[in-house]
């Protein structure tokens, strides 16, 4: 049977389920990935139904060219949930279809923010965090230059200042896994922070550091990117919002934004609005990682908006 026909012959337990949506008060997310076979979906909403949840959003994609399966499920309860017993009991079940899988609480996750001297987008990061629209806490603001800190502290945020040179590249970076252990932070957010990380730091933040860059990669590399597109004559300028990795500015993507300039738009207005795209862009990834919208497939990513 396929997943569609599988779907189609679950309506009892949702329809059950429907009925105390109302009064559930609390939600969590699974999220999945596994080989694409028949029962996926039943195994998971039965899994759900039996601990009494309800469903309030569901949504899979199904890879053809890979034949994988990828599924992102919230879901409600009358009192909070253990994430870590649900995996405990979901496990089996995981076992069964070659799941690798998470369950997710209410908890939002605890961001630190990288910053050099460029304000936009700690700025936009800062007032959507306020407005309680960001997915997530910001917990410190770091960075290698002191330009930012009252902007950061007039946040009421904590900023360390981390200077980094060619001889002190190590020890900086061993300042900041430590500071994202003490302050127990589940995402980096390198919010144009004008430093390449070593390949050791990469690795430790491996799907926990989002990066934004400047352009549709791999495009306008290195200085004044501005000034190359408006020498290039542009006629689209974007920002792409992307997970750290060795390879750099190569990344699983995660969104990109770009807005139509043309040939009176001299570099300064090319970075104005380059920067409205920047902050656009980084502001939807941290949001959808934080709302466990995004899952790795191999070199991309499936983003469940």
């Amino acid at each position: 049977m396929s997943e569609t026909a599988t779907r189609l012959a679950e309506p009892a337990a949702s329809a059950t389920l429907q009925g105390r949506r109302r009064s559930a008060g609390h939600t969590a997310v699974l999220t999945l990935s596994c080989p694409e076979r028949p029962g996926i979906v039943q195994a998971v909403t039965a899994f759900l139904y039996q601990h009494g949840f309800d469903i309030a959003e569901h949504q899979q994609f199904d890879d053809r060219e890979r034949g994988m399966l990828f599924l992102r499920t919230a879901f409600s309860a009358e009192s909070p949930v253990d994430a870590l017993e649900l995996e405990d009991e979901f496990r089996a079940t995981a076992e069964e279809f070659s799941m690798d899988f998470s369950f997710h609480d209410e908890t939002k996750p605890r961001l630190l923010v990288m910053v050099s001297k460029f304000g936009h987008c700690l700025n936009d990061l800062i007032f959507r965090w306020r407005a309680g629209t960001l997915g997530g806490e910001i917990a410190i603001v770091v960075s290698n230059h002191e330009d930012l800190r009252p902007m950061a502290e007039a946040a009421g945020l904590p900023f360390v200042h981390v200077p980094v040179t060619a001889a002190t590249k190590r020890e900086a970076e061993a300042r900041l896994l430590a500071l994202v252990d003490e302050h127990e932070v589940d995402l980096v957010v390198l919010a144009r922070y004008m430093q390449i990380l070593s390949d050791e730091l990469t690795t430790a933040l491996k799907g926990r550091a989002i990066n934004i860059h400047h352009s549709f990669l791999p495009g306008f590399k290195g200085a004044k990117p501005y000034h190359q597109a408006y020498e290039r004559g542009v006629k689209l300028v974007g920002a792409t919002a992307h997970y750290v990795t060795a390879d750099l500015d190569e990344g699983p993507i995660i969104e990109q934004e770009v807005i139509r300039v043309d040939h009176t738009f001299h570099p300064q207005a090319l970075a104005t609005v380059g920067q409205d795209a920047e902050c656009l862009a980084l502001s939807r990834a941290v949001r959808w990682h934080s709302e466990h919208r995004v899952l790795l497939d191999g070199a991309s990513t499936v983003v469940f908006r």
